[in-house]
């Protein structure tokens, strides 16, 4: 492999807590008891709709997804300024860069704060390309984001990884002929991971390994 797609949210950056909190903050006016890491990562999956409808047990009413989407969003930029890179993150990003191999990163959160807050934590020259959502509410699928990002790049996909933490993110990569590796420490329980039929690793770097 010559070139890492990384994944932010619950992949470099650590913010499983973040979005557990702002998850319950968006479901406390339901009288629904508050979710801990684990019951989170049970209800989850992409598109995140499907996982309120999963939570409130029917289907979302109309205009009812994008305001519990920007409830969800009004806490997590609050909570997420407490959250930090994965514990690993940087020696796998200077390793794959001390290599000559090049990287970048696609996530669905927004362009702009991706992009601030990459800069912030000091890595965003690791990166050739940072793509983030532009346009539309975040929490959709990632397909057709990670066609763009590719052909962008100008690499061939099939010496592509992509490292991330979700299963969404894996049929992202099988849909442009790239390898994909889940990682554990983000949303996505590692039942659900493990049944995908993905390679799970537990760290960064031993998502590395998978791109010899």
């Amino acid at each position: 492999m010559k070139h890492i797609i990384w994944d932010w949210n619950g992949t470099l950056f650590h913010d499983i807590d973040a979005v557990v909190e702002a998850t319950n903050e968006v479901f406390k006016p339901y009288g629904l008891a508050a979710f801990d890491a684990d019951g989170f990562r049970a209800a989850y999956t992409r598109p995140i709709w499907v996982a309120y409808e999963r939570i409130l047990g029917r289907p979302l009413d109309d205009d009812e997804w994008v305001r519990l989407d920007a409830v969800f969003h009004d806490h997590y930029h609050r909570l997420m300024l407490s959250c930090a890179l994965a514990e690993d993150a940087l020696t796998a990003l200077r390793s794959w860069t001390d290599a000559g191999r090049t990287q970048s990163l696609l996530s669905m959160w927004t362009h702009d704060r991706l992009v601030a807050k990459a800069a912030e934590l000091g890595i965003a020259g690791y990166f050739d390309r940072i793509d983030g959502l532009n346009d539309g509410a975040p929490g959709g699928a990632k397909a057709e984001h990670m066609v763009a990002h590719i052909a962008a790049l100008r690499v061939d996909p099939s010496q592509v990884l992509v490292i991330g933490d979700s299963i969404d993110d894996a049929h992202a990569a099988e849909h442009v002929g790239a390898t994909a590796v889940l990682y554990t420490g983000g949303m996505t329980s590692r039942a659900d991971l493990n049944a995908s039929g993905f390679p799970v690793v537990e760290s960064l770097t031993a998502a590395l390994e998978f791109a010899s």
